[in-house]
C-alpha cells in the first residue's frame, strides 16, 4: 500500500461528529496498551500521527484518521479500563455499539491482542459480540517482536483457542516494530474497504480492448 497522504480528523464524542463523506471506515479495538496508536503509526509510515493518551480509558472518542482521501482509520478507546463513572461507562458503550451495528461505511473492524499473553475477557466478550452479529473482522496479534519466532505458533494457536475462532478467520501476527504484518494487514484492509491494494488514491484502471477479460 502506497501512502501518500495521511491525517487525524477529529476526535469525535458523538455520532453528529462522524464524517459524512462516506468513506469506507475501518475501526480499531483492543485492550489500553495493546499497541494500537503503534499499529496506526506503522501501517501509515508516520511516527508521532497516532498518539497513546496520557490517561488510558478516560478519553471517550473515536478518533478518525483519513488515508489517501481514500478511507478512515478509526481508532475506539482501549476497553478494559474503569476510570470513569458507571454513567460515563454506560453512554460510551451505546456510542460504540450503534456505531458497530449501523455505521454504514463501516467495512472492518481489527480487533488487536497482544500476542505474549492469551485473550482476557475483555478480549472474548469482544469476538463473541462482533461474531455473533455479523461484523467483518479480522484479529491482530501485536507485540510479536517480544516473543521468540518459534513461540509464534503456540502464542498464535492459543489465541484462536480462547477466542473460539474458526479456521476461516483471518489472524495477522504483527510487530509495530519490525513491520511484520503490515503488508498483509493492508491487502486485508484494501479487500474489505474495496480499494485497490496498491494506491487507494488511485482509480482502476480501464482494462485495454486487447486484453481477455473473461
Amino acid at each position: 500500500m502506497k501512502i501518500k497522504t495521511s491525517e487525524f480528523v477529529i476526535s469525535a464524542a458523538g455520532e453528529s461528529q462522524f464524517p459524512e463523506d462516506g468513506l469506507p471506515e475501518v475501526a480499531l479495538a483492543g485492550r489500553s496498551n495493546v499497541g494500537k496508536s503503534s499499529l496506526i503509526n506503522k501501517m501509515l509510515l508516520r511516527r508521532n500521527l497516532a498518539r497513546t493518551s496520557a490517561q488510558p480509558g478516560k478519553t471517550q472518542t473515536l478518533n478518525y484518521y483519513r488515508i489517501n482521501d481514500a478511507l478512515y482509520f478509526v481508532d475506539f478507546p482501549g476497553y478494559g479500563y474503569a476510570r470513569v463513572s458507571k454513567s460515563q461507562r454506560e453512554a460510551w458503550g451505546k456510542l460504540a455499539e450503534r456505531y458497530l451495528r449501523d455505521r454504514k461505511p463501516l467495512k472492518l473492524v481489527l480487533q488487536l491482542v497482544d500476542l505474549r499473553h492469551p485473550p482476557s475477557a475483555d478480549d472474548r466478550n469482544m469476538f463473541a459480540w462482533l461474531s455473533h452479529y455479523g461484523i467483518p473482522m479480522c484479529v491482530v496479534a501485536t507485540k510479536a517482536d517480544k516473543i521468540s519466532r518459534n513461540q509464534v505458533p503456540k502464542h498464535a494457536k492459543i489465541i484462536r483457542q480462547d477466542l473460539g475462532m474458526p479456521g476461516h478467520f483471518p489472524l495477522v501476527v504483527f510487530s509495530s516494530e519490525t513491520g511484520q504484518g503490515r503488508d498483509e494487514l493492508w491487502s486485508i484492509i484494501a479487500q474489505a474497504a474495496e480499494i485497490p491494494s496498491e494506491s487507494p488514491s488511485e482509480p482502476p484502471k480501464v482494462p485495454q480492448e486487447t486484453e481477455d477479460n473473461g
